[in-house]
């Protein structure tokens, strides 16, 4: 019998927290990859061949990547103080975070993917694209998104009856 393992996007906010907050609530002591998810630099570099600027490019490359791994390693420390059974994975592709976290699931066969929600919505949605809502609509396995505190918060503020005004 295989233990079920749990992608769990990271990005190192707030909302990620709470994503693993949640998945061990849930499902205490399962095993989960912490990834994170980064675009590396090297399509810039392919322009820059030969230039000078490159050398410094690599240097940013380096300390990109290496802080990547700090977040990574920082989600999975989160998890395990959380009670699941976790470790870190930075992945560097020439494509988008959501593409890359439903390509890992797919690789590790994830039973299930988590992700935290920020709530941006209408036009910052649309302009920036919600990295949510590509993988709903693009995963091949079940996925959970967990809405951030200040969502809930807004929600429920929202949510809430309005007191009639009083006449007089």
């Amino acid at each position: 019998m295989t233990t079920a393992c749990v992608l769990i996007a990271y990005d190192g906010s707030p909302d990620a927290r709470t994503a693993i907050t949640e998945v061990a609530r849930l499902l205490p002591g399962v095993q989960a990859i912490v990834l994170y998810a980064r675009q590396p630099l090297e399509g810039l570099a392919a322009h820059l061949d030969g230039h000078r600027a490159l050398e410094d490019l690599q240097g940013v490359e380096k300390a990109s990547l290496d802080a990547s791994e700090r977040i990574a390693f920082e989600g999975a420390e989160y998890a395990r103080a959380a009670g699941l059974d976790a470790e870190p994975r930075v992945l560097s592709r020439m494509s988008t975070a959501s593409e890359a976290i439903v390509q890992v699931a797919d690789e590790i066969d994830a039973a299930l993917i988590v992700l935290g929600s920020r709530g941006r919505g209408g036009l910052w949605s649309a302009v920036l694209g919600s990295t949510s809502v590509n993988v709903l609509h693009h995963a091949r396995r079940p996925t959970m998104v967990v809405p951030s505190d200040a969502v809930v918060s807004a929600r429920r503020r929202s949510s809430q009856p309005v007191a009639p005004e009083e006449t007089s």
